[in-house]
């Protein structure tokens, strides 16, 4: 039974939502590399193969708009551009990453996506401003060449550079004095040969050499340029030496895989809705086979269906427990009852296998903190931007596991906290420098277990808190007497920041002031039976530590009876 074109077209921009939100991701985290390696070409090219797959993506799910954004942040991705203008790169990516996300938070609530005038203006001026002096002139190489690799040649240099190699495309000027051009290129395939790995040659035998003026080769090879140039420069042989990276090609053997393999799935996909909507018959094995083809090794599943399992889980959990005081009831009206050893063993089994259902059924549900931990270094980075701070981002901790409701769950509290060790902890580079203190300050978001809870933690190197201040501020805005100030102890004070409306900011800003926030956690917190401990020391820093169960799910506990009480 074929289901109808609509419901389709909901699952695809259902998953097309799902990864595109993987892909925004990795550009926030290529953005955040490309701050500090610019002219990394390796993360340049893991961006545009996420602007291409979303660019296919979005086109295929009807969001035009998204499609044809992508399509104009492709003609800025390019090698020439990327190493002209490589230090404006990472604003540019982390711009569109702001810019794909609102636009497919308009999508996902069927609204008008915004204009991203912000991301246009900058593909806008990257595309019209010419290079500079600098790079111009080393464009115009003294020494003619072309480079011009076959498609196998090209494919091998690429496998070179995705391997890690330095691949350099070399030409050499065979001195026009020189009587035996032959030995001459002889001698200079030697030296070739004996800096690196030759991939192309040109040309490629000494009968032909015999009338070619310069040599061209593509060398992998991990001597630095100068020692490649002084080995090439041969006195009396090689007249001029030209020396430069080798440009690999847009798309990779790899990459024009995935392409085709895209194209076909589009394809496949189109013809199912195609051959739905005219209702013309099909053959089901057929069909079958493609999807079969189609389909990924990952099976995605609604959160809803696993918690009704888990539910299920949980009563059959109870009815084993009903079940063992039956049984205890029975040992004691017929405890020579040879019945009874029978039900004792099927009860154990049950018990065993119940057991293990539970345990797979939990690790389902649970997932490593890295997915929540992937999204702090570019808040760190944006407030730490807005503030006018260097702040670095120390994680620890990823591969924690814990309840994937959880994780949701305590998102916005570690956003707050986050924002708020860089906004009020961290202080400005000269107030650091005047404490003896680096002038980078670090904000540490580490995560393990604790017996049965998740253990996640949220602390800085910055100027720490002061519980006198403390105090004054909370009778100042009335939130304290004078005199039930005087009795709190340092600890007492220091979990006065959870109050609601109180904030220990001097004025109101947008990433914080009103005192919203660690009310904020605090409730979450109450609502998932966890617990949040703030400590601090003055001038070294505030570590505030927050304390969830591993799963909302059944656990094991101890019943305790005393004096004929439970």
């Amino acid at each position: 039974m074929s289901r109808p074109p609509e419901d389709r077209g909901g699952e695809l921009r259902a998953l097309f939502f799902e990864s595109a939100n993987e892909l925004l991701q990795s550009l926030n985290e290529a953005g955040l590399e490309l701050e500090s390696r610019p002219a990394d070409q390796e993360v340049i090219r893991r961006v545009r193969r996420a602007v291409h797959t979303l660019k296919g993506d979005s086109a295929a799910c009807g969001f035009h708009r998204l499609s044809e954004l992508a399509h104009e942040l492709e003609d800025v991705l390019t090698p020439q551009i990327a190493q002209a203008r490589a230090a404006d790169l990472a604003e540019l990516v982390l711009t569109a990453a702001d810019s794909f996300g609102a636009m497919l938070t308009a999508y996902q609530r069927k609204a008008e996506p915004p204009a991203a005038e912000a991301l246009h203006a900058m593909i806008r001026k990257l595309l019209q401003e010419p290079a500079s002096p600098k790079s111009t002139a080393s464009a115009a190489p003294s020494l003619p060449a072309q480079f011009a690799w076959t498609e196998y040649e090209q494919l091998m240099i690429s496998e070179a550079v995705h391997r890690g190699e330095t691949v350099y495309n070399v030409a050499l000027r065979i001195d026009p004095n020189s009587l035996m051009r032959a030995a001459a290129f002889q001698l200079i395939r030697n030296v070739l040969h004996g800096s690196g790995t030759v991939i192309a040659l040109r040309p490629e035998d000494n009968v032909t050499a015999a009338t070619v003026e310069i040599v061209e080769a593509a060398l992998a090879s991990s001597q630095p340029e100068k020692r490649l140039l002084q080995r090439c420069r041969i006195p009396s042989i090689v007249s001029d030496v030209r020396l430069e990276r080798a440009a690999t090609a847009e798309t990779p053997e790899h990459e024009l895989l995935g392409d085709l393999l895209e194209a076909q799935a589009a394809k496949f996909v189109a013809g199912a809705a195609e051959t739905a909507e005219s209702g013309a018959a099909s053959n089901p094995s057929t069909s079958g086979s493609a999807a079969a083809a189609i389909a990924e090794s990952t099976l995605r599943v609604d959160a809803a269906r696993i918690d009704a399992v888990m539910n299920l889980v949980g009563e059959l959990i109870i009815g084993k427990s009903m079940l063992n005081r039956t049984l205890i009831e029975f040992d004691k009206q017929h405890a020579r009852d040879p019945l009874r050893s029978k039900l004792a063993d099927a009860m154990a089994f049950q018990a065993r296998i119940l057991d293990e259902l539970h345990k797979c059924v939990l690790k389902i549900r649970m997932v490593p903190v890295e997915q929540l931990f992937r999204r702090f270094p570019r808040i760190v980075r944006d407030v730490a931007k807005q503030c006018g701070k260097d702040v670095a981002l120390n994680l620890s901790g990823q591969n924690t596991d814990l309840d994937k409701g959880i994780l949701d769950a305590l998102s916005e509290p570690l956003m707050h906290l986050v924002r708020n060790s860089v906004d009020h902890g961290i202080e400005p580079a000269d107030e650091r420098l005047t404490a003896g203190k680096p002038a980078r300050g670090t904000v540490y978001l580490n995560a393990y277990h604790q017996g049965t809870q998740v253990v996640i933690e949220v602390r800085d190197d910055g100027r720490g808190i002061d519980p006198a201040i403390l105090r004054t501020q909370a009778v100042e805005k009335g939130i304290l007497k004078p005199e039930e100030g005087k009795r709190l102890t340092d600890q007492e004070t220091l979990n006065l920041i959870f109050e609601s409306g109180f904030s220990t900011a001097s004025e109101v800003t947008e990433v914080s002031g009103r005192g919203i926030g660690m009310d904020v956690v605090r409730t979450v917190l109450d609502r998932l039976k966890g617990t949040v401990h703030v400590s601090s020391k003055k001038g070294r820093g505030t570590t505030i530590q927050l304390r969830a169960p591993l799963t909302l799910a059944s656990i094991q506990t101890l019943l305790f009876r005393v004096g004929g009480r439970a």
